[in-house]
């Protein structure tokens, strides 16, 4: 039997949104009393609402997470998968010890190593070699166990040139690529990594991914990996805990997890849209809106489709990018595609669009996400199947049409017949 590693119950975190503190001395005065004289539950929290962030609620007070439950055994690789906002990512921090619950209990049997977000846990002035020592540290390792490893780090990394300069000097994809190596090797009991290989190449999110598979079945460590790549959740991840609003939809293994994730998207839009308080993104840039259009509004595989992303820049002299990435209804990866340019923009709104080309894609449903980059090439925001369309077939514009064709896409390539020889 696997020992028990990690247990959380009844956990839950609020947050304020606005300015810190209830309006007045005399109510901040009242929380005081009831909490932590008392030890009664703060009467300000039981009208917090759900974090749902497409509206605009009545109350100040929202609930990240909200009661709860789970166990995680010894080597367990556990994927954590739901949409923007559903709670992934403070569930991470409240595991990592970054932050505090605001009821519940978490009990965790051994060292916790964490990449959640890009420079977490690096001190900027020092270089790469000694924030390797300063994670190590942390973790309780000697400096001679950390000597140990340190070659090894440095490998996996693929900085070994700039390990003595200072990480403030790195790229995101640097710091990524050291974080990742750091958090790995070192000697850690459970290794907790949110969405920030996003950032990395495909080459080296597929070396993490294959890292990640040989700590938790070949070394019999405990893996949390929260990620919007459903195939490296399912090639990873033997169990999945879908979270939805704050709350716990599903705890199974991960392809019962994934089949309810997938099912939710079947009645998707091909448009949305936020209020600025609403809209997903951070203090310097927010998505305002996600469509798929046609000349009338009907999609065909025999008609071009655009896909238009409005979004505010909030800061001058801020390099953002629009990246697109489009599934299938089986979940199958079709293609990515970003967009190049990356002038220093001043502050506005804009909008970005991409041609969907015609005779490419085949007939059915399609996802996509996207994703929002500023400078330094950080993650603002990634939209998880944000929209979807089913295209049809409209006619026999094409030619000779045979119905549906087997494959994701069915591009209409260009065929030349040549006489060699009568």
């Amino acid at each position: 039997m696997k020992q028990q590693v990690i247990k959380v119950e009844n956990l839950s975190k609020a947050y304020q949104i606005g300015q810190i503190g209830t309006g007045t001395v005399s109510r901040d005065f009242e929380r005081f009393w009831a909490t932590k004289i008392r030890r009664k539950e703060d009467p300000f929290l039981k009208i917090g609402e759900t974090n749902d962030r497409s509206t605009k609620g009545t109350s100040d007070i929202v609930w990240s997470l909200k009661d709860i439950n789970f166990e995680i055994n010894q080597g367990e690789a556990v994927g954590i998968i739901g949409k923007n906002g559903a709670g992934k990512s403070t569930l991470l921090k409240l595991l990592s010890r970054v932050t505090s619950p605001t009821t519940g209990e978490i009990k965790v049997m051994g060292r916790i190593a964490s990449l959640l977000e890009v420079g977490t846990g690096f001190h900027p002035e020092l270089s790469g070699r000694e924030n390797i020592y300063l994670n190590g540290a942390i973790l309780g390792m000697r400096k001679k166990e950390i000597t140990r490893k340190m070659d090894e780090i440095i490998d996996f990394s693929g900085v070994e040139r700039y390990i003595d300069t200072p990480v403030k000097r790195y790229s995101s994809g640097m710091y990524v690529r050291l974080a990742f190596a750091v958090a790995a090797h070192l000697e850690s009991e459970i290794l907790i990594v949110d969405e920030v290989l996003a950032v990395g190449d495909a080459e080296f999110q597929k070396k993490c991914l294959g890292k990640m598979g040989d700590i938790s079945k070949g070394e019999g460590r405990t893996v949390l990996f929260v990620s919007h790549n459903m195939a490296a959740v399912k090639s990873l991840c033997s169990k999945g805990i879908l979270m939805e609003n704050g709350r716990i939809v599903k705890n199974a293994g991960v392809d019962e997890v994934l089949n309810v994730y997938n099912s939710n998207f079947q009645e998707m839009e091909s448009e949305v849209s936020w209020t600025i308080d609403t809209a997903p993104g951070n203090a310097t840039a927010k998505v305002l809106s996600v469509r798929l259009v046609t000349e009338d509004n009907y999609f065909a595989i025999e008609k071009d489709a655009v896909l238009e992303v409005i979004y505010e820049n909030l800061i001058d002299n801020h390099s953002l990018n629009v990246s697109v990435s489009v599934f299938d209804d089986k979940d199958t990866y079709i293609l990515s595609s970003p967009n190049l340019s990356r002038s220093p923009l001043p502050k506005g709104i804009y909008k970005s669009t991409c041609v969907l080309p015609k005779d490419f894609f085949n007939k059915g449903k399609y996802y996509f996400t996207v994703l929002l980059i500023g400078n330094n090439f950080d993650l603002i925001t990634q939209l998880d199947k944000v929209v979807a369309v089913d295209f049809d077939e409209e006619g026999t514009k094409r030619g000779e049409y045979f119905g549906y064709w087997a494959g994701a896409v069915r591009p209409y390539l260009k065929w030349d017949n040549l006489l060699l020889k009568h």
